[in-house]
């Protein structure tokens, strides 16, 4: 009796602390209450959290209970139907027609059976018991044709339709994204089930454009943005299958149709999605909604981008093979100017943002496609320089994030790439290039300079840019230089490279000591300090060791001087820069 008497008390508390919450929120939204309400006792309020952790425990345990052993038991039965049929067949207790009679029978009355779940407001079972008579009707069908032979294809693909038509019918009737995904895993998984191992490529494309077509209209009917993803995952698996297995020269002409009616179908879709939702008088978009506009315009590109590639790669189509980059760089583009003709906000990156990214790849990946050697660095400084200078005018964030990134690619280029054999010295491609670089990287530091504060990161990174492109250029016109002396011993060859080394060290390092001084930099200034600390620890760590006495000697001399004079200037403090905040 205690039991139940305290069990019955927790329960009263845990209503009395649920009514009380609901009256709080009534009063944040409307008038204030009669002021004879009364409040929940202190306790109770304190033992509201408790019994809250407590509903949510349950609520883990209700939908480990509810949804995962449902599923589990879905494929439980879905294995022990399968089976079945096949003990059934060892042991030849009924014939071919009435097993598949049966199937069809059960799938039917288990659909059938499922709606009364689902009155009774039992939604999820329902759908459950649905999948699993849409299972079993799959699973019939695919007996009768595949192992008992009883139906040619053409019926078999028939009737798996109507199947999967009469679940898109029920899931739009009742407003099931469950049962969208049920029918969409149906209509997919048909062509596996009656795949005969040859290849009827015109039948396969012409279902799955067909499927894709109706998913997106059953999207444009309800908001189940993921559906469409399902669809292209499916379609490219099927895409790739083929290509795999069956595909051969004779049939360029149709997968080339069939890629560019895939590609265009899943390049739209997400405009037209943000289109229906911005006609909706959506202010924003989900998460689900944002999540698809992401990753659908993304993956869509990628594939179809390989995809081509592979197409053009047979031999006698290789010379178009460098130029698929740029059309699809131009029709994304399109889609840019397309997609901002309306503006709808939802998350992290709009779509337009999207779009915008993807062709900024394809237009970088033209580059190394259709040039070769140090025309690939040249190109992503040009086109980097371009965008950043788009972006500063346009005041676009993404047009400067891609800006940036297409520049840091070009900086990597130019140091990583063969550039040519630096003869003769100074007047060559290679010192030609990094002074190309030098200048694009200038003119990225004078325009951030000239933005507003959030440029400042870029001004910054391409300041000390041009300086480390300055010292890696002289350098590798020093070692080009020496190693063109013949006539020099290979000891002293390395002796007199190590030298003149240190020696522009310091002398680049004065020369941005003083411009930073003239110009009141305190940016410059820095960089010179950096600059001449690695001088110091190369001629205490290496010339110290390698160098012969009179370059030794010279070394430390060059170096003593040119510190001593650094300083004095800053001691003597000439230009006022301890009053300088610059």
């Amino acid at each position: 009796m205690s039991s139940d008497f305290e069990d019955l008390q927790k329960q009263v508390a845990e209503l009395t602390a649920r009514v009380w919450r609901l009256e709080q929120t009534l009063q944040a939204n409307a008038a204030p209450p009669p002021r004879n309400i009364p409040v929940p006792p202190q306790e109770t309020i304190a033992a509201a959290p408790r019994f809250a952790a407590k509903a949510q425990a349950r609520t883990l345990e209700t939908r480990i209970g509810s949804q995962l052993f449902n599923r589990i038991g879905i494929i439980a039965l879905l294995i022990g139907m399968a089976w079945f049929l096949k003990f059934a067949i060892d042991n030849q207790w009924i014939g071919p027609s009435t097993r598949v009679l049966i199937g069809l029978a059960a799938g039917v009355g288990v659909i059938a059976w499922s709606e009364r779940f689902r009155r009774q407001s039992y939604r999820a079972f329902s759908y459950s018991m649905k999948a699993l008579g849409t299972g079993i009707l799959y699973l019939s069908l695919w007996a009768a044709y595949t192992v008992f032979h009883l139906v040619p294809t053409a019926v078999a693909l028939l009737a798996m339709v109507l199947v999967t038509a009469s679940n898109a019918i029920l899931c739009w009737m009742q407003n099931s994204e469950v049962l969208a995904f049920y029918a969409a895993i149906g209509g997919f998984i048909t062509p596996l089930l009656l795949s005969n191992g040859q290849n009827h490529a015109l039948a396969l494309f012409s279902y799955l454009l067909l499927l894709d077509i109706a998913s997106i209209t059953l999207i444009a009917l309800r908001p189940w943005s993921r559906l469409l993803l399902a669809a292209f995952v499916g379609t490219s698996f099927y895409a790739i299958a083929w290509y795999v297995s069956y595909y051969s020269d004779r049939q360029f002409a149709l997968a080339a149709f069939f890629l560019v009616a895939f590609f265009l179908l899943f390049a739209i879709a997400p405009q037209l999605l943000r289109n229906l939702r911005l006609a909706t008088q959506m202010k924003h978009l989900s998460v689900q909604d944002n999540g698809v506009l992401i990753m659908l315009p993304l993956l869509n590109a990628g594939l179809a981008f390989l995809e081509f590639y592979a197409l053009l790669s047979e031999p006698g189509r290789t010379y178009a093979r460098p130029w698929i980059a740029l059309p699809l760089a131009a029709f994304y583009l399109v889609m840019l100017g397309v997609s901002r003709m309306r503006s709808l906000s939802g998350g992290p990156m709009a779509l337009p943002a999207v779009y915008l990214a993807i062709s900024v790849i394809f237009f970088t990946a033209a580059i190394p496609l259709e040039l070769n050697g140090r025309y690939i660095a040249i190109g992503w400084l040009l086109e980097g320089a371009l965008l950043l200078w788009l972006a500063r005018q346009q005041a676009e964030r993404e047009l400067r994030l891609l800006s940036t990134a297409v520049l840091a690619l070009a900086f990597i280029g130019v140091n990583v790439i063969h550039l040519g054999n630096g003869q003769p010295v100074l007047f060559n491609a290679r010192f030609a290039t990094y002074l190309i670089a030098i200048a694009t990287f200038a003119f990225a530091a004078w325009t951030a300079a000239l933005a507003p504060r959030e440029w400042r990161p870029i001004a910054v990174g391409a300041g000390i840019a041009v300086s480390v492109l300055a010292m890696i250029a002289v350098c590798l016109e020093i070692h080009s230089y020496w190693a063109a002396q013949i006539s020099v011993q290979r000891a002293d060859l390395y002796i007199y490279e190590q030298f003149t080394y240190s020696a522009w060290a310091m002398v680049f390092g004065a020369a941005l000591l003083s411009v930073g001084f003239w110009k009141k930099s305190a940016f410059l200034r820095w960089q010179a300090l950096a600059l001449l600390t690695l001088s110091i620890a190369k001629v205490f760590l290496v010339d110290t060791r390698q160098l012969s006495q009179g370059y030794r000697i010279l070394s430390f001399l060059g170096l003593g001087a040119l510190l001593l004079a650094v300083s004095f200037a800053y001691q003597r403090d000439w230009l006022a820069l301890r009053g300088n905040k610059s």
